[in-house]
């Protein structure tokens, strides 16, 4: 083999895996997010910070 085979297999290892990679986390985001919908939709809401009710604010914790 010459060095120029091993320079092309190794970028097209490289690009395999970045492939991978992204599809991974692009499936996993869909998944993520069908997941949340689904909570939503059983009354399960997000909150993003803490409100007066909750207790932020009190200097006496």
């Amino acid at each position: 083999m010459t060095h120029i085979t091993y320079v092309v297999a190794s970028y097209v290892i490289s690009a395999l895996v970045l492939t991978g990679m992204i599809t991974w986390i692009l499936l996993d985001q869909r998944a993520q997010r069908s997941e949340l919908q689904r909570l939503e939709a059983q009354g399960v809401r997000r909150r993003s910070r803490r409100t007066q009710e909750d207790g932020a604010g009190n200097d006496n914790d």
